[in-house]
């Protein structure tokens, strides 16, 4: 017998993190890659000052490749360990989506609190709206989380490889990065926005939320 789609989710989140725990490559490389371009920009830039529409496309520019490191990795894992029969098996096709694009979510979430604060440090970035930007940084985690999650399942469930990963994720992620760069921009003292930025974001992120329900329903019973 399936549990509820509300135990699921927390069953296939627990399963992740307890997986993610073991299998650390992904979050090594996502590490790595972060880390790793956040120093090479410090040296390019070598402490000159920059316009906060510079320093707020670099932050968006970093989470986003920084994503790509590991975001394929969703389902395809799955695929190779042979445990995709397993979940469609036990586990209710929401309680699957939206229990892995909260671990994505949550994934994200660390690498960007490691992230932040040594961007701020290393490129002497000026905040003055700490409220907005984290709300920002949220709001746009939970598209790519959205995203990622989504395009995961499309690329294992069409039978090819992540290298089309990257190609189909920006045009999709495309409507809540251009927002939130000028939502960051603000924050770092830059010109002033309207909030209905914000709530674009938002919106588009449910919207997206919505697809990817609607959308892994036919993808997980279809295969």
């Amino acid at each position: 017998m399936k549990p509820s789609t509300f135990q699921g989710i927390k069953l296939v989140l627990r399963k992740e993190l307890m997986t993610g725990l073991r299998f650390r490559a992904a979050w090594a490389a996502m590490l790595m890659f972060s880390f790793t371009s956040l120093v090479c920009i410090s040296f390019a830039l070598g402490g000159t000052s920059a316009e906060p529409k510079l320093f707020a496309a670099l932050l968006w520019i970093l989470l986003f490749f920084s994503s790509l490191a590991g975001s394929d990795r969703v389902f395809s894992d799955e695929e190779a360990e042979g445990t995709l029969m397993a979940l469609r098996v036990y586990a209710p096709s929401q309680a699957v989506l939206f229990g892995k694009m909260l671990y994505e979510f949550f994934v994200l979430t660390v690498i960007t609190v490691l992230l932040l604060p040594l961007f701020i440090v290393f490129l002497g970035v000026e905040t003055k709206e700490i409220l907005l930007l984290l709300c920002t940084v949220g709001a746009g985690l939970w598209g790519i989380s959205a995203a990622g999650t989504l395009l995961s399942a499309l690329i294992v469930g069409a039978g090819v490889r992540s290298g089309l990963f990257s190609v189909l994720m920006l045009p999709v992620i495309l409507p809540v990065f251009l927002p939130a760069i000028r939502l960051t921009e603000a924050a770092f003292g830059g010109t002033v926005v309207s909030l209905s930025f914000f709530g674009g974001i938002v919106l588009y992120d449910m919207i997206l939320s919505v697809a990817a329900s609607t959308l892994f329903d036919y993808l997980w019973y279809a295969e």
